[in-house]
């Protein structure tokens, strides 16, 4: 009998049409947060008035995507629509929700790959950091003014679009190929059920960032890990082809306030639901966009709760034994210091 992990899996493994859309960004952080005219995907997909039975499923299907094209462009009416006083304001983000089964396509990997293309088309690359910066300051110290270097830190928005394009450019890849590519096969299948499966639930999710290679992690700005360390595809996790991690945000509002209230309920549903499909989020709120497999090394090291108490036992006994040969070394140079004092005394 077919279980219901590998019903999903063959259901998904059909052609299928993603229709999402490209957010226009402020060009200046410093100008009010406003939409631009969305653009939409063109689906090209012949469908037909009369119900079509499935034919019967073999393991070499497969599912494809459509292309997203800025071709199409919404009507200025359809675009920005009134709303009532007290509702809440719709997004202007059109969601890849509907997945329609057309007919089958040969190779799963590509089809997998350009879906998960497509949400990371979709996400703005845009996000706050944390900016450190020195200055000299006068403060008054034992009743005399002095000047001081202090460190002050900020929040400033932080435009990465720019980023990946370099990093895929320097090593002669496409963007899909560089991003997308670059992960590793068992886990890309992963992020695809679930976020299949988040997007089926209306939380739009887009990808800001897949594979990196050491150069992308060197030019990284806020909360990273060393530039050869990172999950992403650093060098010492295996490098191209072995990325182990994505970010994963929510493109649901039309103001940056109400995505981030979108993006937060995204990753407490990925909590609630992202071990069934293998995928986790390691880190929770020190690193909340960031999840992984759940079988790999990263998720492992950081939620296991057995490897956090081994690893806590560890570094208490490690504390008790350097106490006591501290203690044991302070005893051997009182006896020797007392030796001493004897035999000078007698």
């Amino acid at each position: 009998m077919m279980s219901s992990q590998q019903f999903t899996t063959r259901a998904l493994c059909r052609s299928v049409v993603l229709a999402g859309c490209v957010m226009a960004w402020p060009a200046a952080a410093a100008e009010p947060e406003a939409m631009t005219t969305p653009v939409v995907a063109e689906v090209t997909a012949s469908t037909t008035a009369e119900p079509m039975t499935p034919p019967s499923l073999s393991p070499e299907t497969a599912l494809t995507t459509a292309s997203i094209t800025p071709s199409t462009v919404l009507p200025a009416e359809e675009a920005a629509l009134p709303t009532a006083p007290g509702e809440t304001p719709k997004s202007t983000v059109a969601s890849a929700d509907r997945i329609e089964i057309l007919d089958e396509c040969p190779d799963i990997d590509a089809c997998v790959d350009r879906y998960l293309f497509a949400l990371y088309e979709r996400a703005p690359k845009l996000d706050k950091i944390r900016e450190t910066e020195r200055r000299v300051v006068t403060v008054k110290r034992k009743g005399r003014m002095v000047k001081v270097t202090r460190s002050f830190t900020r929040l400033v928005d932080n435009d990465f679009t720019w980023k990946d394009p370099k990093a895929a450019e320097r090593v002669g890849r496409s963007m899909a190929e560089y991003v997308i590519g670059g992960m590793d096969r068992s886990f890309k299948l992963k992020l695809f059920h679930t976020l299949h499966a988040a997007e089926a639930a209306g939380l739009a999710p887009g990808i800001t960032s897949g594979f990196r290679d050491d150069y992308r992690q060197e030019i990284a700005s806020g909360l990273k890990a060393a530039t050869n360390r990172s999950y992403h595809g650093g060098s010492l996790r295996g490098g191209y082809g072995h990325g182990l991690a994505a970010d994963i945000v929510s493109v649901n509002g039309a103001t940056r306030a109400q995505r981030w209230v979108a993006t937060e309920q995204l990753w407490k549903w990925v909590d609630a639901n992202g071990k069934s499909f293998g995928v986790g989020r390691p880190y929770l709120d020190r690193d909340p966009p960031h999840v992984g497999p759940v079988d790999g090394e990263e998720y492992s090291k950081h939620r296991t709760p057995a490897v956090k108490v081994a690893a806590a036992e560890t570094r208490k006994h490690k504390r008790i034994a350097a106490r006591q040969e501290h203690h044991a070394a302070k005893r051997a140079k009182a006896v020797r210091a007392s030796a001493l004092g004897s035999r000078r005394t007698g």
